[in-house]
């Protein structure tokens, strides 16, 4: 239980650490000529029983995209979107066992799409999301 809450506050200090800039930066990267055109909305599946999604790969027009996200399995994921050079620029709530989305201004461009419960990334549970 100590571990999960050290876990947890870990996250809210995280999250607090990384809103401003996010927030800041994704305005910016909204603009005008950043992200027009239709978007999409997305699904994506973590796996019920493995640490990974159904998919590595996602692919939307530019715009508004939306992943809508459900995880059928009690241990917990989200899903966080970075650039290429590895800004984190959108993230979903933690769930366990339900649906919760992600959405991000993207222009055209390769993203990536991540767990970010700590080793959830690196035993595989990441995708490329292609914009174009």
């Amino acid at each position: 239980a100590a571990t999960a809450a050290v876990v947890a506050d870990e996250r809210a200090q995280r999250r607090r650490a990384a809103a401003p800039a996010g927030g800041e930066k994704s305005a910016g990267k909204a603009g005008s000529t950043a992200a027009k055109g239709p978007g999409g909305t997305l699904k994506l599946e973590a796996d019920p029983t493995e640490i990974a999604y159904d998919t590595a790969e996602l692919s939307s027009k530019p715009g508004k995209v939306t992943i809508d996200f459900t995880n059928p399995a009690t241990l917990e994921h989200d899903v966080a979107i970075e650039t290429e050079d590895g800004e984190e620029i959108a993230k979903s709530d933690l769930i366990g066992k339900g649906e919760t989305s992600v959405s991000a201004n993207l222009a055209p461009g390769t993203y990536t799409f991540f767990c970010t419960v700590p080793g959830h990334r690196e035993a595989g549970m990441e995708g490329t999301l292609v914009v174009k």
